[in-house]
This record gives structure tokens, C-alpha cells and sequence, in this order.
């Protein structure tokens, strides 16, 4: 487990924050924050610029050299011209000082009419036929605030308002664990959930037992193609690349009628995405997009 942490920050428009926050995930980040800027941390491209309405958005990488790491930053950071780096260079942040910050920007979530996704630290009255997810995402993304994880909870909970629900889950790069947790509270009676990193396994795993759902849910780090087939409803909220480098282990996992969900796509990729698997389903997927990203939603496999 990793106990501490590299902090960088980033300043830049409100509009460029999610490409920004995929980007530092392809560059390792293993978790994000955004906040409102303070204008004096940060060296603008421009110093005759205002950063009226900038965002920050602290990035956390495992410990390494923190010189190189701003290297690849900066050459990522070229195509967003209005975007800084805190002038104070990277921190080094505790693990448990890190976790904590995530209670100043995350709090109830309401998805479709039955699904809530709630920090435990939040006072929630549920309504009749609410169903809770509660989360404490750690060092893991997810928390049903972000438009990739929210297009994925609402193509799950649709499925869950079908006539033949899902009984067996597979959620690829599971993160916090909300989609399986989601998927357990739903009605699913056995959910795999898989991811690669250590840490992100240990929340996952903090998180489903915390929501009391250990008997149908299991975090592993085995690889894709280890997992076996047969799921009737496969979740993948990973990039666009990944999705379609995984095609063909994605779509065997899942039964014949069974749904295939594929999330964390740039719009400006969604076709991309849909030529890498046009050759496994009869029908085109429903597209459904929240802010830059898309969530396709496939059934019929070929």
C-alpha cells in the first residue's frame, strides 16, 4: 500500500478540466481533486492573464521523481494553452491527508429514480424504494459526480429497470467499486470487479464491505481473461483506447442476450469506439453523453 503521495496542480478554464483529468490519468494519476483557484500559486502562460472562474485540479501520483513527472506533464499540458502549474512544484502528500480532502467536494448523488450514491459521513434520508450506495472513495476515482461514472450508474440502473435484469456482473477497471456495488444493491446476485492497481482493490474492497455486499461482490487483480464468460451485463468505465484494445476480451465475457457497456469516451472518439466493435453486434449501441464524454450501450452480439 502506498502511504504517501506526489500532489500536482494544475490551474486551468472550467472547460478543459475533464480532458485535463484524462490526460493525467494516462499519465498515472491514481486520483483527482478540483477545487476554485487562488490566483497567487500559479504561474500563468500569459502573465498579463487573469484566471477569472479557473479551476485547480490536484492530481495524485505514486512517489517518483518528481522532475521527470513534470517533464511529461508539461509536454501533455501544450494543448491547453490557458492551463498552469502551481509554481510551488510537486508535494508530497500523506495518504490519509489525501482521503480526507475528498470530503470537502463530494456529497449525495441521486441517480434514476431509485439509485443514491452517498459518502458515509453524509446524513441521507432515503425515500421509499431508494436504494443507497455508500461511499468513501480513498485513493480511487469514482464517485458518481463525474460524467463517466454517472453515463455508467445510468446504463446500469436502466438495466435494472428491464423486465429480465442482470444477474451475473463483470465491471472492468472498477475503481471505488460503485458500479458493482450499484449492481449488487440492484438486484445482481454475483458481481466480478476487476482493476489492476493494489490500492484502487483495497478501497474497492473497504467500499463493498462497507455497503455490506461481501457475499456477492469480488475485487481481484486477475486479468481480463482470467475472469471466465457467461455475464449477463459487462461494465467498462476506461478509456477509449483501452476499450477497444480490450474489444475482444470485453465482448466474450458476455452472454448472448446479455448488454455490453463501455464508458470513459471522449466524444470526439465515440467513433472511433464504435468502428473498433462493429464487427460484434448486429445492432448499433444507443449513445448517451453527459458534458465532453459518451457512454455506448451494445446488445445483440453477433
Amino acid at each position: 500500500m502506498t502511504n504517501s503521495w506526489l500532489e500536482i496542480a494544475i490551474q486551468a478554464p472550467a472547460e478543459d478540466v475533464d480532458l485535463l483529468c484524462e490526460r493525467l490519468e494516462r499519465c498515472g494519476s491514481s486520483g483527482v481533486t478540483v477545487a476554485e483557484a487562488e490566483l497567487d500559486t500559479f504561474v500563468p502562460p500569459d502573465p498579463d492573464e487573469l484566471f477569472v472562474g479557473s479551476l485547480v485540479i490536484r492530481a495524485y501520483f505514486p512517489e517518483q521523481d518528481g522532475e521527470l513527472l513534470l517533464e511529461r506533464l508539461r509536454e501533455e499540458l501544450s494543448d491547453f494553452p490557458a492551463a498552469s502549474l502551481a509554481s510551488e512544484g510537486p508535494q508530497t502528500v500523506r495518504n490519509e491527508d489525501w482521503a480526507e480532502g475528498w470530503k470537502q467536494h463530494f456529497s449525495a448523488v441521486r441517480i434514476g429514480p431509485r439509485l443514491v450514491v452517498r459518502p458515509s459521513w453524509e446524513d441521507f434520508n432515503p425515500g421509499p424504494g431508494d436504494v443507497e450506495v455508500i461511499l468513501d472513495p480513498g485513493m480511487a476515482f469514482g464517485t458518481g459526480t463525474h460524467g463517466t461514472t454517472r453515463l455508467c450508474l445510468e446504463a446500469l440502473a436502466g438495466c435494472y429497470e428491464s423486465q429480465i435484469p442482470p444477474r451475473r456482473v463483470l465491471d472492468v477497471g472498477t475503481g471505488s467499486g460503485i458500479l458493482a456495488i450499484a449492481a449488487a444493491r440492484l438486484g445482481a446476485e454475483q458481481v466480478v470487479a476487476c482493476d489492476i492497481d493494489d490500492e484502487v482493490c483495497r478501497v474497492a474492497r473497504d467500499n463493498v464491505v462497507q455497503n455490506r455486499v461481501e457475499s456477492l461482490v469480488e475485487v481481484t487483480r486477475e486479468p481480463l481473461e482470467a475472469l471466465g464468460d457467461g455475464f449477463d451485463l459487462v461494465l467498462a468505465n476506461i478509456l477509449a483506447e483501452e476499450n477497444v484494445r480490450l474489444a475482444d476480451e470485453l465482448v466474450s465475457r458476455v452472454t448472448p442476450r446479455g448488454t455490453l457497456v463501455l464508458s470513459g469516451i471522449l466524444q470526439e472518439k465515440e467513433d472511433f469506439v464504435v468502428d473498433g466493435f462493429r464487427r460484434y453486434f448486429a445492432e448499433p449501441p444507443e449513445r448517451f453523453h453527459r458534458d465532453e464524454w459518451s457512454c455506448l450501450v451494445y446488445r445483440g452480439k453477433v
